[in-house]
């Protein structure tokens, strides 16, 4: 006999109709009311039980059912991400988190891709005029100074995604970049390099200064004098990679190590390397940032600083469906500047610095 495809078992193994918000109360250990309220991104919920709910929601596949919320009176919100990203890599992963969340937020995720210029300000401006609930702006828009300014004029709700200055007037979602880039450059010097190439990303976004803060800082401390020579200029874009690692690697002496502000200038990098016969960690060790599915889709597969992005694009949304959500009588809230945990994942693209006599590099 077929089965109804509305006909599934749950984690618990009861055989019926898709889970209810009470399935997922149980499994939660909380009220049926609680669990509304962690759909609904009320701010007056525990973050350990906020955590619970979305564990349960996240095993029994549970999404909330719109009519019942539109009976509920809690109507459905259109939030706009707009994007202009450089790296596929990224935007997959940011798009992925910030559509899960949006689901099970019951909001409307209005996705527009913009051209860095004047272009995101008339996108902006049209979805202000439509009537648009709020906005999520990932790298590079986060950084975009007239962008910014129209939203606070126009009092949007919106978050910013990854600047390493977030504005003081808007939600925002980051890491320490700074902090991050410092501990990558340490793990190069431990390894015994001190010829250390770094590649900087877009100067337009601030993230990319506070890289290069971070990479300083490191050779500061450890008593390595900065040479210019070893700073290359990228875009955050594969191209951009290859032209920076051809120039650090075409010096007389190059780097023994290539620290790149993305994985796509990393993996560029190693691509470079390969075309001149550098092996890679044998002759040189090349490291990246973001950790985004390419850092795992080359070889040698990259050491990296991993950014939680899809994390980071959930909370964006939960912080816009909070703002968005809050009772009208309640006291404003205050804006929120939330930094999330990186962690420095090593790989098979980094090794000891070593040498043949003379100088030439040794591979292993």
């Amino acid at each position: 006999m077929a089965t109804s495809p509305r006909k599934r078992r749950n984690v618990a193994g009861r055989q019926g109709t898709a889970p209810t918000i009470s399935d997922v109360a149980k499994l939660a250990g909380v009220s049926p009311m609680t669990v509304s309220r962690v759909i609904n991104a009320d701010s007056n919920v525990r973050e350990t039980t906020r955590e619970a709910v979305n564990e349960a929601i996240a095993r029994l596949n549970y999404s909330p059912n719109p009519a019942a919320r539109s009976l509920a009176g809690a109507g459905q919100r259109r939030v706009a991400l707009l994007y202009s990203n450089p790296s596929a890599a990224y935007l997959s992963e940011f798009l992925v988190g910030s559509l899960d969340q949006a689901s099970r937020s019951d909001v409307q995720l209005i996705v527009e891709k913009c051209d860095i210029g004047d272009h995101e300000i008339e996108v902006a401006e049209h979805l202000i005029k439509t009537g648009i609930d709020g906005m999520i702006l990932p790298s590079p828009l986060c950084d975009s100074p007239d962008l910014l300014q129209i939203l606070i004029d126009e009092k949007v709700p919106a978050v910013s995604v990854g600047a390493g200055r977030p504005v003081a007037e808007l939600h925002a979602v980051s890491i320490d970049e700074q902090a991050a880039a410092r501990a990558m450059t340490r793990h190069l010097i431990n390894l015994g390099h001190q010829r250390i190439g770094f590649i900087i990303g877009s100067p337009k976004q601030t993230a990319s200064g506070q890289r290069l803060d971070g990479y300083l800082s490191a050779l500061e401390e450890a008593g390595i004098a900065r040479d210019d020579k070893l700073i290359a200029q990228g875009f955050f874009s594969y191209r951009s990679g290859l032209d920076a690692a051809e120039t650090l690697l075409d010096q007389e002496v190059p780097p023994t190590a290539i620290f790149a502000s993305n994985d796509d200038m990393a993996a560029a990098s190693v691509a470079v390397a390969h075309r001149k016969g550098i092996d890679v960690p044998g002759d040189l060790t090349v490291c990246g940032f973001d950790d985004t599915a390419l850092a795992t889709a080359i070889w040698p597969e990259l050491t990296t600083i991993h950014q939680p992005i899809a994390d980071m694009s959930r909370a964006a949304v939960e912080l816009i469906v909070s703002t968005l959500r809050a009772k009208p009588k309640a006291p404003k809230q205050a804006i929120r500047h939330l930094q999330v945990d990186y962690t420095l994942v090593r790989r098979q693209s980094d090794a000891a610095p070593r040498r043949r006599p003379g100088g030439r590099l040794l591979s292993a």
